[in-house]
């Protein structure tokens, strides 16, 4: 029988934080493997472009930690939130100044803004495939999750 949890308890991020710590660490070791001068290498998830260590980049949460929270919060503990919103597909790199606009905005209602996205140079076919990747992603986490539980 699957329990239940309280679905009003408000947004709440320290599992969250502490597993992105350890995912962010992972990411940064074979970005350091990939670059292989000991220097980081990414491909932002939203251009395509490729970021080296040193460039304002950050890890980004496709969607948002409190997009999933709030959507899993009557099904899953925090510890299984944290799970579902680290997963690979929904943990990626973009530059800071994408991340710093986009926000806790939904990714979909973000790229709406055509000024945005040609600011920011973003490839709409890359950011959509991202976010449909991450939305794969977090769906067979949660499925995992409450398979456990059964």
């Amino acid at each position: 029988m699957l329990k239940l949890h309280n679905p009003t308890r408000p947004y709440h991020r320290l599992e969250i934080d502490l597993l992105f710590n350890k995912v962010k660490a992972q990411m940064h070791q074979r970005a350091l493997a990939k670059g292989g001068d000991g220097i980081a290498l990414y491909t932002d998830c939203y251009t395509g472009e490729t970021l080296r260590g040193g460039d304002r980049y950050d890890y980004e949460h496709i969607r948002s930690s409190e997009a999933v929270f709030m959507k899993y919060r009557d099904r899953l503990t925090n510890h299984e939130i944290a799970e579902v919103v680290n997963c690979p597909e929904n943990v990626s790199v973009t530059l800071r100044t994408i991340n710093q606009s986009k926000g806790k905005m939904r990714l979909e209602d973000w790229l709406e803004n055509a000024n945005k996205v040609s600011n920011h140079g973003i490839n709409g076919v890359l950011a959509r495939k991202a976010l449909a990747n991450a939305e794969m992603g977090i769906q067979r986490k949660v499925d995992e999750i409450l398979s456990r539980k059964l």
